[in-house]
């Protein structure tokens, strides 16, 4: 399996990591992002490491550190909100807004029926997501939208939790939030795409990346959209982020608890 680069320097990879494919190994054993860490070397002694993480099913871009003291910089840049993310979504609905905000708590719960999963919970942790309506096809109750999502937190399943309750439609393909739980209902994945990152960097260029239309949205008959602006809008550091920063994006679970996430 070739994995695209779609930016590289002396600290950091941006990869458009496949769809499938794990970021950490699973329990059970099977694929990983791992398997394919000679390839992402690119000369350098070191293996690059992931600095976030992305649910199995999600593509896109996912950014890697390619030292130690770029970890720490990359994970103090996730604290101060440095960083800014988009991301696409396929939704079977046509939302009444043309675009909006979400910001639903999230909490963890668990049962021995249906596993673990995220739901809104007024004392679970803040999480905000805003979104943005790009293409809907079809007609009546057969309709289809692109969604355009740009979070302000990093909470597991975040998007996941916020189209089901927030939009009021699971991501086309969701197992978890879906209609049929533990079943790829209407798509063979999860239509989420980590479409672009930005991250500010003190005396460097900024990283931004931008990962392709994938051919599986294609397929599910939506169009590609225009990149988003710069790709994705970073805050701007100022005095409260520099001095006070937050708490670190929740990044530690995906659709079954075997591989880690940050919003997808």
């Amino acid at each position: 399996m070739n994995i695209p680069i779609l930016f590289e320097d002396g600290e950091a990879l941006v990869i458009n990591k496949p769809a499938g494919l794990p970021v950490d190994r699973p329990k059970r054993g099977g694929p990983a992002l791992f398997d394919h860490i000679e390839q992402l070397k690119l000369g350098f002694q070191r293996p690059p490491v992931a600095v976030h993480r992305l649910d199995t099913d999600t593509s896109g871009c996912l950014l890697m550190a390619r030292n130690p003291k770029s970890l720490k910089r990359f994970n103090k840049a996730f604290e101060d909100r440095l960083v800014g993310k988009t991301y696409l979504a396929i939704i079977d609905f046509e939302p009444a807004e043309q675009s909006g905000t979400i910001s639903l708590n999230l909490s963890k719960i668990s049962s021995a029926e249906k596993g673990w999963r995220m739901i809104a919970a007024k004392k679970g942790k803040p999480a905000v997501s805003h979104w943005e309506l790009l293409q809907t096809i079809g007609e009546g109750d057969k309709k289809r939208s692109l969604i355009r999502f740009r979070p302000e937190t990093g909470r597991t399943h975040q998007l996941r939790v916020h189209a089901l309750q927030g939009l009021g439609a699971p991501l086309l393909g969701d197992p978890v939030y879906g209609p049929v739980r533990g079943q790829n209902k209407g798509a063979p994945r999860t239509m989420l795409h980590a479409e672009a990152i930005h991250i500010i960097r003190e005396g460097k260029d900024p990283i931004s990346a931008f990962a392709p239309f994938p051919e599986d949205f294609e397929r599910a008959g939506l169009t590609a959209p225009e990149p988003p602006a710069s790709p994705a809008r970073a805050p701007q550091p100022d005095a409260e982020h520099i001095a006070a920063p937050a708490a670190t994006p929740d990044t530690t679970t995906d659709t079954a608890p075997d591989t880690a996430s940050d919003n997808g």
